[in-house]
């Protein structure tokens, strides 16, 4: 039985870190949380990022047969459509997607013609359930409390946790966001470090405190032994206290507000309007009531 090979892409703008894993038996892999290029400024968006993977792909011969979200991120828009495009993968996430999307939906104020029942992607995916890249298992655990979507990819010796660990000197992923929840995070990662001590955890983030290189991978030991918020394995209460007013401090993601009406649709651009183009809306006053300057 091999453990995957992953391979990892930065996307520095944005902190984020895509993922592709394959079975070394049979060379079939998957891409995990795929970024696509956004300048707010310009309105406009790139493919940078998602092209340094299908180079990598091609070039290894890897042949994806799955590509996934983890959950509809808020800090960069999902390039999992163009990549479905250019590879025929299915697309795929968790199967509590659309309670983000309703919720969502509320904000955005969108008409009734946007649906709510995650048929922008071709598999909602349960907790529990176990697909295969190959001879590759790959099983996915419902891990909510960064938001009501969220799941992680374990495949062997290799977890996808996306937000709900950073590296071990950042600690955790917040959980303020609508439909995080801060106790609900702490359950998910006490079942994300039960795995086996030498399991390799890939973060979605890294901020890369004091300078240091970022960084995307450590084992279910080290966090055990020293993330700043799990460290000892924590009471429910304290890590609760600490998240909640960490939580308290932090501004929005800059790219919020108009990731999340793409990536509720699956990374898609709402429909061009009768000009040609698609335009997304920013909800005006709704988070007034938290600072977001800092």
């Amino acid at each position: 039985m091999s453990n995957p090979v992953v391979k990892s892409f930065w996307d520095k703008p944005t902190g984020s870190w895509q993922y592709v894993f394959h079975d070394p038996e049979t060379m079939k892999g998957a891409i995990v949380d795929p970024v696509l290029g956004y300048d707010p400024l310009a309105g406009a968006i790139d493919t940078v990022r998602a092209d340094e993977i299908l180079a990598y792909v091609r070039l290894a011969g890897i042949e994806v047969v799955w590509i996934l979200d983890t959950h509809p991120h808020a800090d960069h828009f999902s390039a999992a459509p163009y990549l479905k495009e250019r590879l025929g993968a299915p697309t795929a996430i968790g199967e509590h997607v659309p309670k983000v999307q309703r919720l969502w939906k509320g904000i955005y104020n969108l008409g009734g013609d946007f649906r709510t029942d995650g048929s922008q992607w071709d598999r909602l995916l349960k907790d529990g359930e176990i697909f295969h890249l190959g001879n590759l298992p790959v099983t996915v655990f419902f891990s909510p409390g960064h938001t009501m979507a969220s799941i992680t990819y374990v495949a062997r010796d290799a977890a996808f946790v996306h937000d709900t660990l950073m590296m071990p000197d950042s600690g955790s992923s917040r959980a303020d966001f609508p439909g995080g929840n801060s106790r609900e995070l702490y359950r998910s990662i006490r079942r994300i470090l039960e795995l086996p001590s030498n399991t390799r955890l890939f973060v979605g983030h890294d901020y890369a405190p004091n300078g240091r290189a970022p960084l995307c991978e450590a084992t279910v030991e080290s966090h055990i032994a020293s993330n700043r918020h799990f460290a000892g394995l924590p009471m429910e209460d304290d890590f609760v206290k600490v998240r909640d007013e960490r939580d308290a401090t932090l501004p929005l993601p800059k790219l919020m507000l108009a990731a999340l009406q793409v990536n509720i649709r699956g990374g898609r651009l709402p429909e061009p309007e009768s000009n040609g183009l698609s335009y997304l809306k920013i909800p005006i006053g709704y988070f007034e009531s938290r600072s977001c300057n800092g």
